[in-house]
């Protein structure tokens, strides 16, 4: 299986997707894509030996359509089997998602159907919740919103703010992601319950 992950900053859950991709050899990364040319994340994609691309989504303002035209050349280039979108910030139209339906991948920093969308730590803090998490489901139009492929949860402690609970939440995510992608790639849809510090 070809997997292109989509990024927009550092790229901490590509790097993970990666190297674990690189270690066991149940995938291949074929592609890092990211609508910032200057995305940290890009570097250390080529550091690993992955291609990296990039489409700057601001000179296209608010013409989410012609942006997505854009980012198909180096993706369709890529043939990916799989798509990992991992910190990408851009809302993608539900037709470009259509066009990848069952193929595109995300990872989400709360416990869907809680808190899709941005703000997730703050507004799980705000709740007075006893437990946050993270997300693997699959993309469809509607978002984040898509069948839960994987969770993780982790619990708020006294004192946390988003911002620590945040880089807890983090730690899950690098460990979620690559054992959702690799049952994905290997047919397995049936969503995982990671155990905490497993």
């Amino acid at each position: 299986m070809r997997v292109a992950i989509l990024i927009s900053g550092g790229g901490s859950n590509m790097v993970r997707l990666v190297q674990a991709m690189q270690a066991e050899g149940f995938a291949t990364p074929v592609l890092v894509l990211s609508n910032d040319p200057a995305a940290a994340g890009l570097a250390k994609a080529q550091a690993m030996g992955v291609p990296v691309a990039a489409v700057d989504h601001r000179p296209f303002g608010k013409d989410r359509t012609a942006f997505e035209a854009a980012l198909l050349p180096p993706l369709l280039a890529a043939a990916p089997d799989v798509i990992c979108l991992a910190g990408f910030m851009r809302v993608l139209t539900p037709e470009f998602v259509r066009s990848f339906e069952g193929r595109m991948l995300n990872i989400h920093p709360s416990l869907l159907p809680l808190y899709p969308g941005l703000h997730t730590h703050q507004r799980a803090l705000d709740a007075g919740d006893a437990v946050a998490g993270c997300t693997v489901h699959e993309v469809t139009g509607a978002l984040d919103a898509g069948p839960i492929l994987g969770q993780a949860q982790v619990p708020v402690l006294p004192g946390d703010t988003a911002d620590s609970l945040a880089a807890r939440v983090l730690v899950q995510e690098h460990r979620l992601y690559p054992a959702v992608l690799r049952r994905f790639v290997a047919g397995d849809r049936t969503p995982l319950e990671l155990p905490p510090d497993a």
